[in-house]
Order: C-alpha cells, then sequence, then structure tokens
C-alpha cells in the first residue's frame, strides 16, 4: 500500500471552483441588501398648474433718422494788411492857359545867332617816331669775330666765303643765323657756331631803348692768314 493511502490524503479540488461559489454568494448577499433597503426617495407626484397670458408689450417708436446739419462754409483766415502809407504823394498842381483874342499887330523879331567868325580846326599833336640805330660790332670783342679754320679745308688748302643773316638781341648776343651764301658747308657750320657763341654787338636801338634787329655780315676765310 502506498504511503497516500495510508495517511487519508484526499487530492485538492479545482481552485476555480471555489472561487466561482465565492462571488455566487457574494452576489446574492449584496442583492438582499439592496431589495430590503428602505425607500428614501421621496416620490413627487404630477400636482396642477397655474398659467394666465402675458400681454405683448408695445412696439418701439419709429426711430427718425438724423437731420442733415446745414453746411457752414469755412473761410479762410485773412490776416489785416499792412498799414502802407500811400507811395504816392497827392500835390496840388494848379495850371491855368491863358487865351486872349487880341491879335498882335506885328510879330516878334527872330533873333539871329551871333556870327563867331571861322571855325579853326586843330589837329592832334603827333610826335615824331624816333628813327632805328642799328646794330654794330663791339671793338671789345674784335678779336673774336674770324671763326677757327675748318680742318679739313685747311688739308686741302681751299679758300672760302660765307655770308650770314645774324639776329642780334637786345643784350648784344646773336639769337639766330641764316645762311645767305657760302663756299661750302664747312665754312658755313663753323661761322654759325662762332656768331652764337663769340660775337658780340651792341644792339640797335630806338629813342635810347635798345631792341632786336637782323644783320648782315661776310667772312672771309684765307689760306695765307694763316
Amino acid at each position: 500500500m502506498s504511503l497516500y493511502a495510508a495517511s487519508g490524503y484526499q487530492p485538492r479540488k479545482p481552485r476555480a471552483a471555489s472561487l466561482g461559489a465565492a462571488f455566487l454568494i457574494n452576489g446574492a448577499i449584496i442583492a438582499g441588501m439592496i431589495y430590503s433597503a428602505p425607500d428614501f426617495v421621496k416620490k413627487v407626484l404630477p400636482g396642477s398648474m397655474d398659467t394666465y397670458n402675458v400681454p405683448d408689450l408695445p412696439p418701439p417708436p419709429p426711430i427718425e433718422p438724423p437731420k442733415e446739419q446745414p453746411k457752414v462754409e469755412q473761410k479762410a483766415a485773412t490776416q489785416p494788411l499792412p498799414n502802407i502809407p500811400d507811395p504816392i504823394v497827392p500835390t496840388q498842381i494848379e495850371r491855368t492857359i491863358e487865351s486872349t483874342t487880341i491879335i498882335p499887330e506885328r510879330l516878334p523879331e527872330i533873333t539871329k545867332p551871333v556870327e563867331t567868325g571861322p571855325v579853326t580846326r586843330v589837329e592832334p599833336k603827333v610826335e615824331p617816331v624816333p628813327p632805328l640805330v642799328g646794330a654794330r660790332r663791339d671793338p671789345r670783342y674784335a678779336e673774336d669775330f674770324q671763326p677757327p679754320y675748318p680742318t679739313a679745308k685747311l688739308r686741302s688748302q681751299e679758300d672760302g666765303r660765307v655770308s650770314v643773316k645774324v639776329l642780334v638781341g637786345a643784350d648784344g648776343r646773336v639769337k639766330a643765323v641764316e645762311q645767305l651764301s657760302a663756299t661750302s658747308q664747312d665754312f658755313f657750320e663753323a661761322t654759325r657756331r662762332q656768331a652764337l657763341s663769340k660775337w658780340r654787338f651792341k644792339p640797335a636801338s630806338r629813342g635810347g631803348v635798345a631792341e632786336e634787329s637782323w644783320m648782315t655780315l661776310s667772312v672771309t676765310f684765307r689760306i695765307q692768314d694763316q
């Protein structure tokens, strides 16, 4: 015999069946309490109601539209003009023209202008223009007049002659040289260099005032002078 049979053990019933029984018992208790409880709510039976007619209210008075206000013309504000005196000063001038009906027997004689004699015309006095005194060579620089002999012409033993026109300034120096004639270009170049660097003159003058002037000069180159 097994141990379970000897001790008298019985297996437990399912737990779900015990829970359902508990719910049924509790529900029955709650239902009995509801039906056996006294009625505390007062029941109101329907009764009669008094009614009466409410008179209609009188209609409101009609609303009059707003009256249009008369338009008032707004005038621009004007300021009084300043009190300016009249620029025209009134004067009292009385002019009367006298007339007569008497005709004179003889009209007045017309006075002739006095004869003053022949008119003499005076011409304005014109000062004569002083003559121009031409420029001339300054004797203090006479030794510097002859140009150096050109080297090429000196070797070839050639003579030459140059004619030039020079502009003498108010200070006596030569300001420009123009060729009029020349035996060769070498002679002219030698003359031009000498004139611009060494030639000095007493300038032309008019009434004591120095002026520029042109003058013509000639230069001769001779081998025998060397």
